[in-house]
């Protein structure tokens, strides 16, 4: 059985509504990331960075970093794309959301990762708030005209979905972002995303 350690409101949201849609029955580990359970000696062995999210593989091996678990979990649950062209758009899709649109939210959330030098923490927020928002920019316009990122519902969708949470969280005017918003409607409505903003509290 995999096991998925996640955070509330992380970027391992995606990977569980995954396993929320996959219906197959999975052990959740909910990590409380503000009190530092993602650095205890036990976890840290499991994936030496100290995040999450982390899938415990069904021979107990771990797995970490989006990157390789939503590909990993699209195949197993006929989530991701067969045809050779489609899978490469998709991991590029996922290789801008993991490399570009996370880090720069990061800036916001975490700026003192960038920096000694804490008169210069408010710049480095500002700075990475307006490129998180222009990234949310490209991402409505990739969805204009489509129900989904690909040619139907996949992994990809989760991950894209993360991102308009964060959005929210940082008060940004989302709205404007017509094609994006809706995608978060469609989202919304499914059962699988529904009980997994329940659970981690994540409100859009």
């Amino acid at each position: 059985m995999l096991t998925l350690y996640y955070g509330p409101g992380a970027c391992s949201m995606a990977s569980h509504i995954v396993m929320e849609e996959s219906g197959e029955k999975y052990e959740p580990k909910r990590m409380d990331l503000a009190k530092g359970e993602q650095r205890t000696e036990a976890y840290l062995k499991m994936n030496p960075q100290g995040r999450v999210p982390l899938l415990q593989l069904d021979n107990g091996e771990p797995l970490a970093e989006n990157t390789a678990i939503l590909p990993y979990l699209g195949k197993r649950f006929s989530l991701w794309p067969t045809d050779g062209l489609a899978e490469a758009k998709a991991l590029s899709l996922i290789g801008f959301f993991a490399a570009s649109v996370h880090p720069a939210h990061a800036h916001v959330g975490r700026p003192e990762r960038y920096t000694e030098d804490k008169s210069a923490l408010p710049g480095i927020k500002e700075q990475g708030l307006k490129t998180f928002h222009g990234h949310l920019k490209q991402i409505d316009g990739m969805l204009a005209g489509r129900e989904w990122f690909g040619d139907k519902f996949s992994v990809l969708d989760p991950y894209g979905f993360v991102f308009y949470t964060w959005g929210v969280r940082r008060e940004l005017p989302m709205g404007e972002l017509k094609n994006y918003t809706a995608f978060k409607d469609r989202m919304t409505q499914r059962p699988a995303v529904a009980r997994v903003l329940e659970d981690e509290k994540v409100k859009v």
